[in-house]
């Protein structure tokens, strides 16, 4: 007990004055430029003007795996990086892994007036689905860094949608965690309604895994609950290289492999680089033809800046402040500029079916149609909220044998939330910086502080467990202060 008193002082002091910093609630934006995005049948449309939209943009996390941050929170790099998407033309970013429990709202309004919308990634590298054992990882404190990071986004009107994973299934071999990523729909879709939110659009970004990535798309998009299936469908395809052409690149064998699709499908990452020199990204022409569009809704380019895959459109300078434009960039913005959308509405359609549930075979397709229950202890986020966010700094992974611990967890867990909503009375402040934390609810739902079952985070043998893509900036947790580590330590053996 004089242990777990002291652990329990100890992370009191760093929620009151080093990790949190409480800021003002009720963030949204709203712009003419980015009237909230809506899905019709297989394709997005303004909700605003009804015209289709179609993506053009770009995969972004500054800093990569070796150097994970959270890009929507760092005013001086949005100040650095939003007027470069502007020049490139584009209307979307994807960002990989965000911190929920920093202040978005500077960031996202740069880029809502500017005209950009935002696909985000719900996971972060220590709280997602292990394909190792998707069981464990799929549990009430999982839960919580999902639903505040949904409280922290849901008030945007230029948030196109959520990605519940990212590439879980990436192989032959781990198609059982689709189970578990459908389950996580579920909950998105179910905690979005429950707690009065826009609904948005929730999917999913696959591997393009030639045995199954058919059978990944329709499971997602199967059964009889409709808040089990997805909204959209992401695919990362690096099929065409180089100068290659319609055909011979494998997009007109995919266009009518996903023909009668009922959702909107777009490419979530695209962009080969196994090239000699620079990517002349001659796929826009393809991307963006009528040929696609009545079956894809276009893309998205991996990446925006270059770190040691060497697939970056700008490179940072070493102290941050500035970008330089390569020939990449140069490329695709000439690419861009060049392709229209197709007029009209692209030969969408609203009247396709849902998908057929692929039978369950061994050593093909392993996922289960009957999906487990929501974690009991995650039903009281949905009558109170999320609770206090508790950022990059847990690892739920582990976590699915904790009940022994509940009362302790419990009592982790207030102790954080009375030092935040001090904190929070005590400061009025908005702002962010990239020292600063602060953490807020979208306007329209007052959001009661529940408590969160969310542990101190335990370490998880490696990173490479989480369900996250292949160095694609979400590889690494972002780093743990010195003396929150000791606690970590202490708290293990504890336990």
């Amino acid at each position: 007990m004089l242990w777990k008193g002291l652990v329990l002082s100890a992370l009191s002091v760093l929620n009151s004055g080093m990790i949190f910093a409480n800021g003002a609630s009720g963030n949204s934006t709203s712009s003419s430029f980015t009237s909230a995005i809506k899905v019709s049948g297989n394709a997005f449309f303004n909700s605003k003007t009804n015209e289709r939209f179609y993506i053009r943009g770009v995969d972004y996390q500054p800093g990569g795996s070796s150097n994970l941050t959270d890009p929507l929170a760092d005013i001086d790099t949005c100040k650095r990086d939003i007027p470069v998407f502007q020049d490139l033309g584009i209307n979307t970013i994807r960002v990989y892994t965000v911190d929920n429990s920093l202040d978005h709202t500077k960031c996202m309004q740069m880029l809502s007036d500017a005209g950009i919308y935002l696909i985000l990634d719900i996971n972060t590298p220590g709280a997602s689905i292990s394909r190792y054992d998707p069981a464990c990882s799929y549990n009430a404190d999982y839960l919580q860094s999902v639903f505040a990071t949904i409280d922290a986004f849901a008030g945007y009107d230029n948030v196109l949608g959520f990605f519940a994973g990212n590439e879980v299934i990436n192989s032959e071999n781990t198609t059982n965690t689709a189970t578990y990523v459908k389950a996580v729909v579920r909950d998105m879709k179910k905690y979005l309604k429950a707690r009065g939110y826009r609904q948005i659009p929730v999917g999913y970004s696959a591997a393009d895994i030639v045995s199954n990535r058919l059978l990944v798309a329709e499971y997602l998009n199967c059964g009889d609950d409709a808040d089990a299936r997805i909204d959209m469908f992401g695919v990362n395809d690096y099929s065409w290289c180089g100068d290659s052409s319609y055909t011979v690149s494998g997009y007109a064998e995919k266009v009518k492999l996903y023909s009668g699709y009922s959702i909107p499908i777009f490419l979530s990452e695209f962009g080969c680089n196994k090239v000699v020199g620079s990517r002349p990204f001659t796929e826009i022409q393809a991307i963006y033809s009528d040929s696609m569009a009545k079956v894809f809704s276009g893309g998205l380019v991996y990446e925006y800046s270059n770190e040691t895959n060497n697939y970056g459109l700008v490179q940072i300078s070493d102290d941050g402040a500035s970008v330089t434009k390569l020939t990449d960039y140069y490329n695709l913005k000439k690419e861009y500029s060049s392709v229209s959308n197709p007029e009209g509405d692209g030969g969408y359609s609203t009247s396709y079916s849902i998908s057929e549930c692929p039978t369950y075979s061994k050593g093909v397709w392993e996922a289960n149609n009957t999906l487990p229950e929501m974690p009991a202890a995650a039903s009281a986020y949905f009558t109170d909220g999320a609770g206090e966010p508790l950022g990059t700094l847990i690892s739920t992974q582990n976590m699915c044998d904790d009940v022994e611990d509940d009362d302790s967890v419990s009592s982790l867990s207030s102790v954080a939330s009375t030092s935040n909503t001090t904190t929070s009375s005590s400061s009025s402040s908005s702002s962010s910086s990239s020292s600063q934390v602060t953490s807020s609810t979208p306007t329209g739902n007052t959001t009661s502080q529940t408590t969160s079952k969310s542990l101190v985070s335990k370490q998880v043998s490696s990173s490479s467990h989480a369900s996250s893509s292949k160095s694609k900036g979400a590889g690494n947790i972002i780093s743990t202060p010195l003396l929150f580590q000791w606690i970590q330590k202490v708290w293990n053996i504890i336990l």
